[in-house]
């Protein structure tokens, strides 16, 4: 990802075309990725472009889209990159507030062709998943649960960030369960995906505590 220059304007024809996509009766996520990945006429995609396109879908699908990548191999740094939407989301989740990035994060940017590679990769996985999802258990995406789940998210993407090896796979995909579930109004699928994020915290914190006390050890033995 690039950073565009913070005056530059956040391209707001394409964001507004992406967003009437968006809107169109029963148009899957997976859909929707794919239409933007083959959008030849722009040669980048903002963060913020995606934001208007995903505006409709609310929560669940910004969520999605930003934990996901961190599942996929990927290049190092990424989840740092991506962890700071997530950050921001969560925390306008938890808050009851309508989702918003600022500038210094919208504008960021990738080329059309690696948004289409990663869409590629995941969509597959996005496909298999809608055709599991179905609306039950509804009072868990109620306004005040969500926000619940946005407590859980905003502390499974600080997990997300943290500069562990193999610490960042477990919380994305603890997130993109339960994004999975607001998005489709699954009840089961995000108390599976709260299951996993139990279990990344765990296993996470587990890894963290490994790691600081080989830094202790060395340190107390190199002097």
């Amino acid at each position: 990802m690039s950073d565009e220059p913070e005056s530059k304007p956040l391209r707001p024809a394409l964001g507004q075309r992406l967003h009437l996509n968006a809107a169109e009766p029963g148009r899957r996520m997976s859909e929707l990725l794919k239409s933007i990945a083959a959008d030849s006429t722009q040669e980048r995609i903002t963060i913020a472009d995606l934001l208007s396109a995903m505006e409709g879908r609310a929560f669940g699908a910004l969520l999605l889209l930003f934990a996901f990548p961190n599942i996929l191999p990927s290049p190092p740094g990424l989840a740092g990159i991506l962890g700071l939407p997530l950050i921001y989301l969560a925390s306008q989740l938890m808050l009851g507030r309508s989702p918003w990035l600022p500038n210094f994060i919208g504008n960021r940017s990738v080329t059309r062709e690696a948004f289409a590679s990663l869409v590629t990769r995941a969509a597959p996985w996005i496909v298999r998943a809608e055709k599991m999802l179905v609306e039950r258990m509804v009072f868990l995406v109620s306004p005040s649960a969500q926000r619940a789940l946005g407590a859980v998210c905003l502390l499974l993407a600080l997990i997300l960030v943290l500069p562990i090896p193999f610490g960042n796979m477990l919380p994305s995909i603890a997130i993109c369960v339960i994004a999975l579930g607001i998005l489709e109004r699954d009840g089961a699928w995000i108390l599976g995906g709260l299951v996993a994020g139990l279990v990344a915290t765990v296993v996470v914190g587990g890894l963290a505590y490994g790691l600081v006390k080989s830094a202790i050890f060395v340190l107390m033995n190199a002097f």
